[in-house]
Formats: C-alpha cells, structure tokens, sequence
C-alpha cells in the first residue's frame, strides 16, 4: 500500500525506428502471428532514454524504499502498547487476584488466582445475592493481618494488572444479603434470608451453615440500602460480617467499596473455572434477579470479544499489507 502502480511503456508509439519507416499493410507469412505490441520486447532505449529511468523502474525503486520494519524495531513499541492496554483493562475491565486465606475454601484455595469483573459496575450493575465479590476493606477488617512484601517483578506485575498490589486491602466473600434483605441465623442453620432456608454445597466440608456461637455467629440483620451482607464459605474459618458487627457500617459493606464480581478461576489451570450464582438463591420468594443485571452480568464475555476483535482485524490487515508489498515486489522483478 502506497505504492504507485505505473503502467508499463509498449514501446511502440508509431514513430519510425531510427530512419527505418514502418511499412504498413506488410504481408505476413502463413502461420506467423503477430500483435501490437511485438516490438514491447525490445528493451532498446528509444528518445535518448537511459536504461532504469522508466515508469517501471521508478516503481522497483519506491517499493525498495518502503521495507517494513524489522522485528527488533517493532518490539518496543508492541511492548509499550501491551503495557497500555494492560493498565486500561486493569482499571477499567478485570483485575486478576490472588487468594490470601482458607475463609473461601473450598471454593477457592489458598494461592488461587481468581478474575475480576470491573466493569459493569461502571454501567450501574450492583452485587447479587450468591455472586463471589472482592471489596476494599471497610474497617480495618485486616487489623493485625501482616501485609506481604513485595519484590520489585511483583510491583511491576501488580503496576499492569497481571497481579494485586500488595498495597490494597481488599477481601473476597460470598454476597448473602443486599439492600433491603434480612440475614438470619439460629443455632447451627440453616441460613435464613428472607425467611427463606439456604441450601449451600458450597459451604466447606464438616462446617455447619450458621457457627452456635455468641460473638457474632448468632444473628438477624436486615440490610441497608446501599449495602451488602457477606460471609466467607468455610463458615468456621472467616472473619466477615458476623464478626465485624461493632465497626462502624455493623457488618455491612458498602456497595461503593466493592471492587467487581469474581467471576472465573484463572490459575493453577487444573482449577479452571467459572463462579456462577447457586441455584439456592434464585428460589421463589427470596428475590429474583432483573433481567437489566443479568444481562449485565454475562457483559465481559462480550467485551472480551469486542476487545479482541480491533486486534485480529489489525494483525489481519498488517498481514494482508506485507503480503501485497510482496507481491509487488515480485510482479516488478519479473517485468
């Protein structure tokens, strides 16, 4: 592309060839054939031309001219851009995540890697009842926890995205309750919201659904608007609303501080997978789900494809480009 085409000279223009007429109406034997441009062969230099300074030569030259770059010169430039885009899905699409505790077993595992959804909250999407959520610490639920140190490849993972900053204290826990919805315990379960009995499999082995204790594991709350209510699923191994009663929002965790939906496990790749809604919460009575939020929620398997798709189409043309350079190339060499 950018190349100009230049169309070939036939070499024939009706003028006579160096004192010699062109005899019209020649006889021509039997069997012979003959065209208009018999004479474009001839690669004599007519008119004091010189050899090379042609249409076709200056075409050769133009395409010498435009060699695409090198591998090693275009690196730099394909890594600055992978950083760019890496910083703009970060803070605007997913965020990968790395499991500190056991409170999530065995959903998640210690040094699992799980991917956040940021972006339907920007378009008004609000946490669901059953949904995995990562949120920014409401009241020094961390008090006392040690912050890890990290060394300078990890700051720089954490800096693009490909791993949380050590910086954040942030949680990971179920969404039991939104606003509006009363979360209830009694003895060791099942939990009750909105009247409404639990059935949780995903709740840790040898755990009871509700903990038979008197700091916290024994309740009834009704949730703010603008809030949630939530519980790690190893019951007897999670410092979450229960136990956080006495800060400030009793338990609850705004919705401004939630971070995004958890909504597959990334890493070790032997522990794929999604983290769908259970089916207990979509029980009749207990609240249903709006179809505007559920459409919203299938939203970054969408724009994961729409982000795709810009990049195929560029390296599709790219290809397409060199390829008709080649072609060119190879057309003016055989003239």
């Amino acid at each position: 592309m950018g190349d100009v085409a230049v169309g070939a000279r036939s070499g024939h223009d009706g003028e006579e060839h160096r004192g010699h007429p062109v005899a019209a109406n020649v006889p021509v034997p039997n069997g012979a054939m003959t065209s208009e441009n018999d004479a474009a062969g001839d690669d004599t230099p007519q008119d004091g031309q010189k050899p090379g300074t042609d249409g076709v030569g200056a075409g050769r030259t133009a395409g010498q001219q435009k060699k695409p770059r090198s591998f090693w010169k275009e690196l730099p430039i394909l890594v600055v851009i992978a950083l760019v885009l890496a910083l703009l899905i970060k803070t605007f699409l997913v965020q990968a995540f790395s499991i500190p505790s056991a409170s999530m077993q065995n959903t998640l595992q210690v040094g699992d890697r799980v991917l956040v959804d940021k972006l339907t909250p920007w378009f008004g999407s609000q946490p669901e009842r059953g949904e995995v959520v990562v949120f920014h610490d409401p009241d020094d639920w961390l008090a006392g926890e040690p912050a890890p140190t990290p060394n300078p490849v990890q700051q720089v993972l954490s800096w693009i995205g490909l791993m949380p900053s050590a910086n954040e204290k942030d949680l990971i826990k179920r969404v039991i309750g939104v606003g509006g919805d009363t979360v209830q315990c009694k003895g060791s379960g099942p939990l009750l919201v909105n009247g409404k009995a639990l059935n949780e499999p995903y709740v840790y082995p040898g755990n009871t659904p509700c903990t038979d204790d008197e700091i916290g594991g024994q309740f009834k709350v009704t949730v703010p608007k603008g809030y949630i209510w939530v519980m790690g699923d190893h019951r007897q191994n999670s410092r979450d609303s229960r136990y956080n009663q006495s800060d400030k929002h009793h338990g609850m965790v705004p919705v401004k501080d939630v971070v995004g939906r958890a909504i597959v496990k990334a890493w070790p790749i032997n522990r794929w997978g999604t983290l769908p809604i259970p089916d207990t919460f979509d029980q009749p009575g207990i609240g249903q789900q709006t179809s505007a939020s559920a459409a919203l929620t299938v939203a970054p398997e969408g724009v994961a494809v729409a982000a795709a798709l810009p990049v195929v189409v560029w390296r599709r043309r790219r290809t397409d480009r060199l390829q008709s350079k080649a072609e060119q190339k190879t057309t003016a060499g055989s003239r």
